[in-house]
């Protein structure tokens, strides 16, 4: 298993309750796709660096996980496609 971290950043438009679910979906994903989830970290609102589907700011989250060489490219391809995501990073981390 190698592992990994995913770097989120939500709508600034969703609630609080809204933004939970989403993560709960998201790690869904990850564990749909034969990965763990480790520890997740909130890095709360921030501005963002430009202008994303008419917003400037985000919620920006930090989740490591665990996974195949294939989890990657599923959470890639779930996330792509989902609506309160906008922009999302998955990294390999060094072993």
């Amino acid at each position: 298993m190698n592992k990994y971290e995913v770097t989120v950043i939500l709508s600034a438009k969703l609630e609080e309750e809204a933004r939970a679910e989403v993560l709960e979906r998201i790690k869904g994903y990850i564990v749909r796709y034969n990965g763990t989830v480790g520890e997740t970290e909130e890095w709360g609102k921030k501005r963002l660096a430009y202008e994303i589907q008419r917003q400037t700011e985000g919620f920006y989250y930090l989740i490591n996980f665990e996974g195949d060489s294939t989890t990657p490219n599923g959470l890639e391809s779930e996330l792509r496609i989902y609506e309160p995501v906008l922009r999302y990073l998955v990294v390999k981390k060094a072993a």
